[in-house]
This record gives structure tokens, C-alpha cells and sequence, in this order.
């Protein structure tokens, strides 16, 4: 199954352009269009009941297509070295002391709950705290809007009509699981609860990690935990190694042999910007040294997000996994050193 990234904290990722009107509702009432999709999610098994108790009387929210139609980058200033905003701006903006703290505090109130999690998929306690953090500080900032009529109104807006869709579906059918139209509230591009998830990852990875019979991630610190630690194990996370370390890069180092000539099928423009995959031990050999324990044979990719005077890491495929969550190199960034000031 095609998963997409996670929508938490995408308003700070989304760049592309798009038309100042909705792409579809000069031809199609958006009426019309919830009676389509109504069909459609009952042919997919929903109650009639609840496809007419959340759509009777809904409308666009104009504001979700403002937010959609924005052209939003990732904010500061342009390194020229590099073409990017500043990493270590970024960084500095992000994973505040307050953030940080607010982390260390979360971790000892979850210990014993974070700790079970990572024994059972093997995705570290801090990592899974990090993610909590960085989506919704820690469940302070869950979002607000209504769900169903933001799903409703991006897929009928049209632009990525395919994946909205199907989220306006399975929400459909976790409402009709039992779920209170009350709950069903979130970001403005449909992702909720403590970790911020899609409908369609909610039905596929959510975790009932307290044992009550609901996968309740609005509220239960067990089912949160247990489900982004899910979602990272279903993602590839392998056990025992980093997500990257911080590396010493001497001047020596050719550039421009070690660039990565494979197109990656995903996010491109993210992971165009990581060298070759080598081992650490030829990283070594190259005179890069890293700075935290990472083993020899480990496969890792060279990656100086400010350009070679500034800070370089060697990152794993684990760091690739955080890229599942949101491809965005500087929300991965973040999580991994925001998850490294959590373990300190």
C-alpha cells in the first residue's frame, strides 16, 4: 500500500503553486461532489447513518483553501553556499529550550510506558518523544479544525484530489467505528491527535497500547507511544543503530566524488542534497570521523546541510525513516537532534 507522509507541521514544508481558485468547483458543486464521494464510502462499507450525520449540512472552509493555495517555504534566509534556508536557523527556531525541556519532562512523566514501546518495535524511547514534540508540543497543539470538512474541502479544491479522497473516506469510516464527531478535529490538511496522523495511517498502524479497546491517540500517552513507534517499525527502523551521528569532515574530502548519482523515487529534492552510501569505515579511510557511536559497517550517507564549514553528519537509513514521517530534511534534522537533547 502507498503510504504519503504525515500532514503534522507540512504548512511549514509546502512550496508548490497553485491556482488562486479552487480547481474544481467551477464545474462541480461541492454538493454534488460530498454526494460522489457519499457513494463511494458506502460501496467501502459505511453506514449510511454516518455518511449523512457528517455531511448533512457541510460546507467548504474557505480558509482550509487559503492555507492549501499558500506558498509557504521553509523560512529564512537563503544560504548562498548551499540554495537552502539555513539549517542551524532553522534548528535554532525549532528545538528551543523550552521544546527541549518540555521533552525531558515528557520523557520522565513516560518512562515506563516509552521504555515498553521501544522493547516491543525497537525504535528508541526519545525518538518516538521527539516525534510527540515536534507534532504537536508534546499534545499541547493538536489543531482545531474540523476533519471531515477539511478532507471534504481539499479533495473537492482538487489539487491532489487522489490522496484527499481517500482520507475524506477513512475518516468516514473511523467515525463510523464509534468515534465521536467531537474528537474528529486537527490540522487544517487532516492529520490529528498527539502524533498528527492521516486517517488512512490511523486505520492502518494506530495501536491500542493500553489495552481498553480504542486506539485512542487524542488521549491515551500508551496508545500514542505504541503507535508512533508503529508507524516507525512499519517504516523500516532498524534497532541499535543512530539516526545519524555529528562528523568531523576534513577540507580533503573531494566533493564531488562522493555526490549521489541515484534519483531517489521519493521526495528527490530532499535526499539530493546526501552524498553516496559508503560504510563508516570508509568514511573513516576519507578522514570523516564521527563524533557518536556508530559502528564500522553501518551504511551511511555524508550530509553538510549548511555547506562543508558548517556542521556535517553521517546519516543512516533510519534518518530516512524520520523522512517517512515528514520529507522535509529539516523537520528530520530536528527530530534527530531534538531526540539527542531528550537522551542527554
Amino acid at each position: 500500500m502507498k503510504k504519503f507522509p504525515l500532514f503534522a507541521a507540512a504548512a511549514l514544508f509546502l512550496s508548490a503553486t497553485v491556482p488562486a481558485v479552487p480547481a474544481v468547483a467551477q464545474s462541480e458543486t461541492f454538493e454534488a461532489y460530498l454526494d460522489e464521494v457519499a457513494a463511494k464510502a458506502r460501496a467501502e462499507g459505511v453506514s449510511d447513518a454516518t455518511v449523512r450525520a457528517i455531511f448533512s449540512g457541510m460546507t467548504p472552509n474557505n480558509r482550509v483553501i487559503e492555507l492549501d493555495q499558500g506558498n509557504v517555504s521553509s523560512g529564512g534566509n537563503v544560504n548562498p553556499d548551499t540554495g537552502f534556508a539555513w539549517m542551524s536557523s532553522f534548528i535554532n527556531r525549532h528545538n528551543t529550550q523550552s521544546r527541549i525541556d518540555g521533552g525531558v519532562r515528557t520523557m520522565r512523566r513516560v518512562a515506563s510506558l516509552a521504555n515498553e514501546a521501544e522493547q516491543q518495535y525497537g525504535v528508541p524511547a526519545e525518538i518516538i518523544v521527539a516525534i510527540w514534540g515536534h507534532e504537536t508540543a508534546y499534545g499541547a497543539m493538536k489543531g482545531s479544525f474540523d476533519l471531515p470538512r477539511s478532507l471534504a474541502t481539499l479533495a473537492w479544491e482538487g489539487r491532489r484530489r487522489d490522496l484527499f479522497e481517500r482520507e475524506l473516506i477513512d475518516v468516514l469510516k473511523i467515525a463510523d467505528s464509534g468515534i465521536a464527531r467531537s474528537t474528529l478535529v486537527g490540522s487544517w490538511a487532516g492529520a490529528f491527535g498527539n502524533p498528527q496522523f492521516l486517517p488512512s495511517v490511523y486505520l492502518r498502524l494506530a495501536v491500542d497500547g493500553d489495552g481498553d479497546g480504542v486506539r485512542d491517540i487524542w488521549n491515551s500517552d500508551a496508545d500514542t507511544l505504541h503507535s508512533i513507534a508503529n508507524y516507525f517499525r512499519d517504516s523500516g527502523w532498524r534497532t541499535g543503530q543512530p539516526w545519524g551521528v555529528r562528523a568531523y569532515v576534513p577540507n580533503s574530502v573531494d566533493r564531488d566524488t562522493i555526490v549521489n548519482d541515484v534519483v531517489s523515487p521519493v521526495c528527490p529534492r530532499v535526499h539530493e542534497r546526501h552524498s553516496k552510501w559508503m560504510t563508516v569505515r570508509e568514511w573513516r579511510e576519507l578522514g570523516v570521523e564521527p563524533r557518536g557511536n556508530i559502528g564500522d559497517d553501518v551504511m551511511a550517507s555524508l550530509f553538510e546541510p549548511d555547506g562543508p564549514a558548517y556542521p556535517g553528519y553521517l546519516l543512516t537509513q533510519n534518518y530516512r525513516v524520520i523522512l517517512e514521517y515528514n520529507c522535509s530534511n529539516y523537520y528530520a534534522m530536528s527530530v534527530g537532534l531534538l531526540a539527542d537533547e531528550i537522551a542527554r
